[in-house]
């Protein structure tokens, strides 16, 4: 079973109201019309993920220039293996990546999901994301 923390749910619910604008555009443009639950802001051990698929044991992290510090560089790679150890796999975007090529993002999440665009739910109003 994997681990939640509950002590993190305080910072994880702060963390949901203050999402940055790239988590925001991924997950209401894309993630919120996967056919999978995903949760936003997750607590597993001691690490509140972005984005968490437990049906398929997938993180999606959205890194922002912050990560590419000597210090946050270690912390990332020590964090990735920590969740490997419980069976999860790790997908790290750039702000960039959502920016520049956000159906690029989509259709790599979608294909280490094992999903293709027909299989998003649809939108009410008009999508980013196209097949």
């Amino acid at each position: 079973m994997i681990p939640y923390n509950r002590k993190l749910t305080p910072t994880a619910k702060l963390l949901r109201k203050n999402m940055t604008a790239e988590e925001k555009h991924l997950w209401y443009d894309f993630l919120k019309r996967l056919p999978l639950t995903v949760k936003r802001q997750h607590s597993i051990k001691n690490y509140i993920v972005d984005f968490y698929i437990a049906q398929k044991k997938i993180v999606i992290e959205i890194d922002g220039a912050q990560h590419f510090s000597q210090p946050h560089e270690g912390k990332d790679r020590k964090r990735d293996m920590d969740l490997s150890t419980w069976g999860i796999t790790v997908l790290r975007y750039t702000n960039g990546d959502i920016n520049k090529n956000f159906n690029g993002v989509a259709e790599d999440i979608l294909s280490r999901l094992g999903l293709s665009f027909t299989d998003l739910r649809n939108k009410t109003n008009t999508s980013s994301v196209t097949s």
